[in-house]
């Protein structure tokens, strides 16, 4: 379980189970989400080729990744707040490759 109050919205609680420990829910604001799609950089994918065929993480890509995570949680969060919310709650991420 992880609730994250965020300091860029320390009104919105975040949480990836379906209830906030110790509050109750009181009002379904709606469906939030938040979507980032990020464009590979040709550095990367050359370090990326030569680091695949060596083995090892993907810096680049898990910097990537993080940011786009954390470029959607933000769109989420604003959408909360313009609904009026105070949580978000059963918070999950998806990833997938657009070719």
């Amino acid at each position: 379980m992880t609730v994250q109050p965020r300091s860029s919205a320390p009104n919105i609680i975040l949480t990836n189970i379906e209830t906030v420990p110790g509050k109750t829910i009181t009002q379904h604001m709606g469906l939030v989400q938040g979507s980032s799609v990020r464009a590979k950089h040709i550095g990367r994918d050359i370090a990326a080729g030569l680091k695949n065929i060596v083995g090892g993480e993907l810096k680049g890509y898990t910097e990537l990744l993080q940011e786009a995570r954390e470029e959607a949680t933000s769109h989420m969060v604003q959408e909360a707040q313009k609904r009026g919310a105070n949580a978000i709650v059963n918070v999950r991420f998806a990833t997938a490759s657009l070719t």
